[in-house]
């Protein structure tokens, strides 16, 4: 196994140049780079050729830690706030909605699996885990798992961790495909619907100078920097602020100054650091360590199945009730699902500029909303 951190670093970007090449030249054209470079990543982990996700890497940790809102802070540079606000009532109403469907859909599948039985005491902590981290994210998955004590129960806990990253990148693939495929019944509609978030395309293949790019770095680590301070200091007198939130105000803020907006590369390098990202997210994808749960694995899969079956379900039927474009309910159910930077990739992938920060809200909302949320479900579940 490979885990030499430059090496490591070295098969990722490899890999997002395989998938860009096969997404290009082969029939997997169809599924589109981010599609191949979940899948991509995923066999190579599954092998044993490099860490999966209980392995762990410290270049995982840093993608997660650095890459993932760098990207957000460079692709937010061509936000376009005017169509921010089409689709940012939808996209609140389609993540409340989402929100709620995940905690129905768990109770359901608590239901299915007689979860009381198999996990006995633990089936509330259980229960609310789940709908913390599919109401917004792993951050929540934690939160209620250190206020119930889950990390003492160290396979069972590690085996959920295991078929939550499943999932979430199960359900990238399903918001990656299910757009793309009722784009080809809507045809010429979806392309004036898109006409205005997809000006970007011509900036993806751009030259960058060394100013551009200096300029970039420094804005881009400074930026980080700053929120991550700001975030601290805010912490100290007692309010809490996530810093993807500040990150997010100071990008919209350079969005907004022409010189900035201009610079050469912000897209390229947000496009790639995206990439990296999704790559992560095939490398979780950890079929093994199901084997270590034994037949609590299944029991585990089907409520998870269940969940975001159910969530699934009810988001696109509000979607469909309403209107609204299957774009949105998408990135709406991928923030659920993932949280801010999954949403910000999937809009990304389906070229959708004006879902970018619309996505990020949401998903940051649902940091703090998920944890309430996975109280709430385990409270009633009797925990």
């Amino acid at each position: 196994m490979i885990t030499d951190p430059l090496l490591l670093l070295a098969i990722l970007c490899g890999s997002v140049v395989v998938s860009e090449w096969l997404a290009r030249h082969t029939f997997l054209r169809h599924l589109g780079t981010a599609l191949v470079v979940i899948i991509v990543v995923a066999v190579w982990a599954n092998l044993g050729f490099i860490p999966s996700a209980s392995q762990g890497s410290v270049v995982y940790s840093g993608i997660f830690r650095y890459l993932a809102p760098l990207a957000i802070f460079y692709l937010l540079l061509d936000v376009n706030l005017a169509s921010v606000r089409r689709a940012g009532t939808a996209m609140l109403g389609l993540f409340v909605v989402g929100s709620l469907a995940t905690a129905v859909g768990v109770i359901a599948g608590m239901y299915v699996i007689d979860g009381h039985t198999h996990f006995g005491g633990l089936y509330p902590a259980i229960a609310g885990m789940f709908t913390g981290t599919y109401t917004g994210g792993s951050v929540n998955f934690n939160a209620v798992a250190i206020h119930y004590d889950m990390m003492r129960e160290g396979v069972l806990y590690a085996g959920m961790t295991a078929v939550d990253n499943i999932i979430t990148a199960v359900w990238m693939v399903v918001t990656l495909a299910v757009p793309m495929l009722l784009r080809r019944g809507r045809g010429s509609r979806v392309k004036t619907a898109n006409a205005g978030a997809t000006v970007h395309v011509e900036r993806e293949t751009e030259s960058i100078g060394i100013v551009s790019l200096g300029l970039l770095l420094a804005m881009g680590f400074g930026a980080l920097f700053i929120a991550d301070r700001a975030a601290g200091q805010f912490a100290a007198i007692g309010y809490t602020v996530p810093s993807i939130l500040i990150l997010t105000s100071i990008a919209l803020v350079l969005a907004q100054i022409p010189w900035a907006h201009r610079l050469a590369g912000g897209q390229l390098l947000g496009l790639f650091m995206v990439y990296l990202f999704l790559a992560v997210i095939g490398a979780f994808c950890e079929l093994a360590a199901l084997g270590q749960i034994g037949d609590l694995a299944w029991r585990l899969l089907v409520l998870v199945v269940v969940t975001v079956g159910v969530h699934g379900l009810i988001i696109g039927a509000a979607a469909f009730l309403f209107n609204i474009d299957p774009d949105v309910a998408a990135v709406a159910s991928q923030a659920n699902i993932g949280g801010s930077s999954s949403a910000l990739a999937l809009a990304k992938s389906l070229d959708r500029m004006d879902l970018y920060l619309p996505g990020i809200l949401v998903g940051a909302l649902g940091n703090g909303l998920g944890t309430y949320l996975g109280f709430l479900v385990a409270g009633l579940l009797g925990g």
